[in-house]
């Protein structure tokens, strides 16, 4: 299964992976000195959320943090929270 996000197909990209050694000179070192270089992998952080689509149907998707928290994926909404009763529909005294 690739790792790829279902909303915005966001995937893994290439970087490098820099190694270094010393101390900072704002810090009252000489300096830093790179010592290696190698490549690497950055990968989405995808999640598995079951989603409400656009028909009111259920699905499990893999999507990415950013989607989640941007509002482009609407979470299934397993129990209704809680609510207050307004002044409308405030419950009658029996005395």
């Amino acid at each position: 299964m690739a790792q790829v996000c279902e909303v915005c197909e966001k995937k893994a990209a290439m970087g490098n992976k820099v190694s270094h050694r010393g101390k900072a000179k704002y810090l009252g070192g000489v300096g830093t000195k790179i010592t290696g270089i190698s490549r690497r992998q950055f990968k989405p952080n995808l999640q598995r959320v079951r989603v409400t689509t656009a028909n009111g149907t259920h699905k499990t998707m893999r999507v990415c943090t950013q989607c989640i928290r941007s509002g482009a994926v609407t979470k299934k909404v397993s129990n209704v929270p809680f609510r207050l009763p307004t002044s409308s529909e405030k419950p009658t005294d029996k005395e």
